[in-house]
């Protein structure tokens, strides 16, 4: 059975993960991804190790696991288009690709002639999508985006991790890049809908995401609680902000995460526990 995105190509210039993760997402549902690398070097995080898979005699290579983990499902060719022979070469095959996803620094590509003003002339319907640390204006446009530094200026690190004064205390960044999977996925949903807008319009879109606003929408519930009533949201640690008993607890054979969200549900949580009193107790 053919993917949902077989009858599309794309023309994939991105590195380290918020690109490559959206290209790959895109591979998934059957899209053709044709993936640009430098020559020699190619994407950065193929070197991000180790661990690096090995091969079939178990010997190790010097592919990362990092970049498997990104870049499954794609056709690879190297390009160097700093170079007038390698833009040329891009521009040929974007002529021939329906969305074309980049995350350099802001204004790398137009220097080359590879924006989307330049790319637009080439395929005027082409869905371009630009991922960059802090968007396409704005005092940050020229600094590169990484996700730990976006985790901590989005105020992500604030509220994640142990409050200050407990043993590990302080802000704490996730165990994932987490912004970067985010802005990926984010990247994702904006290239289908630009797609799904040129079958019906025939018109192309370009697309501008960046992590710090990704990151920023994603705090959600503790962005909206400052608005309404000023208050600046705490680390917590393992406790709900709004939910009880929603969090670890320590045990004999180890550590038990429990979520209840609602009455109902702690109400069948007592029963199980042997106290079926305590759901009526007015305390809880």
């Amino acid at each position: 059975m053919a993917g949902a995105l077989s009858h599309i190509r794309v023309l994939d210039l991105t590195r380290y993960l918020a690109g490559p993760w959206a290209t790959q997402m895109l591979a998934d549902m059957g899209a053709e991804v044709i993936k640009v690398e430098r020559p020699q070097e190619g994407d950065v995080v193929r070197t991000y190790g180790p661990p690096f898979a090995k091969d079939k005699n178990g010997h190790e290579t010097r592919e990362s696991s990092f970049f498997l983990g990104v870049n499954r499902g794609k056709k690879s060719v190297t390009i160097d288009i700093s170079t007038q022979e390698g833009q040329r070469i891009v521009r040929q095959l974007a002529a021939k690709c329906d969305v074309l996803i980049e995350n350099y620094i802001v204004g790398t590509l137009q220097r080359y002639g590879l924006g989307y003003e330049d790319m637009k002339v080439i395929r005027p319907d082409i869905v371009y999508c630009s991922i960059t640390g802090y968007g396409q204006d704005g005092p940050y446009r020229d600094r590169a985006g990484f996700d730990p530094i976006i985790q901590a200026m989005s105020g992500f690190m604030s509220i994640n991790g142990v409050p200050d004064g407990e043993p590990g205390g302080g802000p704490l960044k996730a165990g994932i890049a987490l912004t970067d999977i985010m802005s990926g996925m984010i990247a994702t949903i904006a290239i289908l809908g630009a797609l799904n807008y040129r079958s019906v319009s025939g018109q192309g879109q370009y697309i501008d995401v960046a992590l710090l606003d990704v990151a920023v929408a994603a705090l959600q519930s503790e962005n909206m609680k400052y608005l309404l009533f000023g208050e600046i949201p705490q680390r917590l640690g393992r406790v709900s902000r709004n939910l009880a008993p929603t969090q670890t607890f320590k045990c004999q054979d180890g550590i038990l995460s429990l979520a209840i969200a609602n009455d109902a549900q702690f109400a069948k949580f007592m029963k199980i526990m042997g106290r079926p009193e305590m759901a009526r107790d007015k305390r809880f």
